[in-house]
C-alpha cells in the first residue's frame, strides 16, 4: 500500500511542475497563420504544416514529416498549438519555432527535435 502512495505522491509533484497558462482564448489574425510552412529538423528530415480554416483560436492544420501525416483541428493559444506531439509556436511573422518529442523505437528513449519554419507564398 505504501507504494501506491509513493506513486500518487510521485505524480501529484511531476503534474505540479507544469504551470498550466492563465491567459484566455483570443482570436487570432488569420493571416499570421495560414498557409504552408516548411522546415527541416536537425537530422535533415523536412516536415511541412499546412494551417487552414483559421477561425477565432481554432484553425484546421495538417502535419507531414517522413512517413508521419496527421490532420488535426486545434486551439491556438499564446501563439501556440499542439498537434500529436509536435508543437507549432509562432516566433516571428512568417517564423515559427517547432519542436517535436520523438521516440527512438530502438531504446524507448524520447528526445526533443527542435526546428524553425518559414511560411511559403
Amino acid at each position: 500500500m505504501a507504494d501506491l502512495w509513493s506513486i500518487i505522491s510521485a505524480n501529484y509533484k511531476t503534474v505540479g511542475l507544469t504551470v498550466p497558462s492563465k491567459t484566455p482564448y483570443v482570436a487570432v489574425d488569420p493571416k499570421l497563420y495560414e498557409g504552408s510552412w516548411t522546415g527541416k529538423y536537425p537530422d535533415n528530415k523536412t516536415f511541412k504544416f499546412t494551417i487552414s480554416n483559421v477561425t477565432g483560436f481554432r484553425a484546421k492544420v495538417q502535419y507531414q514529416s517522413g512517413g508521419t501525416n496527421k490532420f488535426q483541428q486545434v486551439l491556438i493559444k499564446d501563439n501556440s498549438f499542439r498537434i500529436g506531439d509536435t508543437k507549432f509556436t509562432l516566433s516571428a511573422l512568417g517564423k515559427a519555432e517547432i519542436k517535436n518529442v520523438v521516440t527512438d523505437a530502438a531504446s524507448g528513449q524520447t528526445y526533443l527535435d527542435q526546428a524553425y519554419a518559414s511560411r511559403s507564398g
